[in-house]
């Protein structure tokens, strides 16, 4: 599961998991950088990673060689401006999210969806939150990702958060002791998911 801002800073990342992964699922602002390039969907005010945006394509024929399902957003939770002050209101791809709005969480069908892929999973790992989360209004889809992640766990996958953000949804939720394990590392679990060489982890297989 890959949250976050930016495409560009998790390329290598995707890349990578590819080759271990049945299923990914894409949201937060990246999310929709890969919704404009794929089906031109309208994204308003969105967050859109023009570097990232290059190599949108590859990723998904890539994804497609190696038989890795990708799970995007359906719908969003949309507002006029970035923070709780702004008209809120729901969006689907289907319709695009309107100018002069921005897509700061994913909507209920989204939500659903991502619960169901989780659901399916015995080992999951997560990097990066669904909207943002530090604002009420759009807390819900990292919320409810994490309820299904904590069930998932109850029910015997391997569920692993990456780090970061992610690492302060969990204690912000009451969930660093219902799954598996938390890294703190945000920067650093991202890397030794790339398959990079860890210097500290280097020096204890050297013993």
């Amino acid at each position: 599961i890959l949250g976050g801002a930016k495409v560009s800073d998790k390329i290598q990342l995707i890349k990578t998991m590819l080759d271990k992964v049945d299923r990914m699922i894409i949201g937060g602002g990246m999310a929709y950088t890969f919704l404009k390039v794929l089906d031109n969907v309208s994204i308003g005010s969105s967050l859109f990673d023009e570097e990232g945006a290059k190599i949108v394509k590859e990723i998904m024929e890539l994804a497609k060689a190696k038989n890795v399902e990708i799970n995007l957003p359906v719908d969003f939770v949309v507002s006029s401006k970035f923070g709780e002050d702004g008209e809120v209101k729901a969006a689907t791809k289907e319709e695009g999210i309107p100018d002069g709005f921005m897509g700061l969480d994913c909507g209920p069908e989204t939500c659903k969806m991502n619960a169901a892929v989780i659901a399916g999973s015995k080992t999951i790992i997560w990097n990066g939150p669904m909207g943002v989360f530090e604002m009420t209004k759009f807390e819900t889809g990292t919320k409810s990702m994490m309820d299904a992640f904590v069930a998932a766990c109850a029910a015997g996958s391997v569920a692993v958060i990456g780090g970061g953000d992610t690492a302060t949804c969990a204690k912000k939720y009451g969930t660093e002791d219902k799954v598996t394990h938390v890294s703190t590392g945000g920067g650093a679990s991202l890397e030794l998911l790339e398959g990079k060489n860890l210097p500290g982890v280097a020096t204890l297989n050297d013993k």
